[in-house]
């Protein structure tokens, strides 16, 4: 009778183990919510920032999957109108990545903040993590739209207490061998560049979650 017991307690117990490594062991899904830098403007299938960054990440050995959700032209207005419906359920954390389209136009920086605030307490509302990307006013855009634009990133990232990466084209912006013929886009080594200097923060990133989803 105790052997059965014994063994009916081993069973229970090898179950539980292979449950919580199942678990530990399941996908993180990401989704790379963006303009054209995310969607990966003119570059060839695979090409994009979100897809090398997966790569990147899996050959560290992160089971992840990143959902390319980026949309050419894209502001933060359009952005929060389709925050809802491009973020599927089931999505751990968002890359948020939009802000560059706004400064090119000169759209007021108090706008793009009130937009990016609302998709980050929709997201968190979700209880979907974010890593939220700074992005820099063009230098034509004037020392005082500067001084308006630059700062909102940090203002949120404190505000909501979510992971900040400063700038996205850090490493790119000034490199013309990095960038399209239009001088505003990366060419696919600078997409390289942009997934090597991100790749710890958003390693990291997904560590938290891996953390808080367990």
């Amino acid at each position: 009778m105790r052997f059965k017991v014994a063994a009916l307690q081993f069973t229970v117990i090898a179950v539980s183990l292979i449950f919580a490594s199942a678990a530990a062991a399941r996908t993180i899904n990401l989704v790379g919510f963006g303009d054209s830098l995310m969607a990966g403007y003119q570059l060839a299938p695979g090409e994009g920032f979100p897809e090398k960054l997966q790569a990147a990440l899996k050959a560290k050995g992160l089971d992840v999957a990143i959902a390319n959700a980026g949309v050419s032209g894209d502001t933060t207005t359009g952005g929060l109108a389709r925050i809802d419906w491009s973020v599927p359920d089931g999505t751990d954390g968002v890359i948020l990545a939009l802000g560059a389209n706004d400064a090119l136009r000169g759209i007021p920086p108090e706008e793009s903040e009130k937009n990016l605030d609302r998709m980050i307490s929709r997201l968190k509302e979700r209880g979907i993590a974010v890593l939220l990307v700074g992005m820099m006013a063009p230098p034509n855009m004037g020392a005082d739209y500067a001084e308006r634009f630059n700062p909102i990133y940090r203002k949120l990232s404190e505000k909501y207490e979510v992971r900040l990466y400063p700038f996205f084209l850090d490493g790119v912006a000034l490199d013309a061998g990095l960038k399209l013929d239009d001088g505003m886009h990366p060419n696919a080594r600078g997409i390289d560049v942009m997934v090597e200097k991100m790749e710890a923060d958003v390693t990291n990133f997904v560590g938290t979650i891996s953390s808080v989803k367990k």
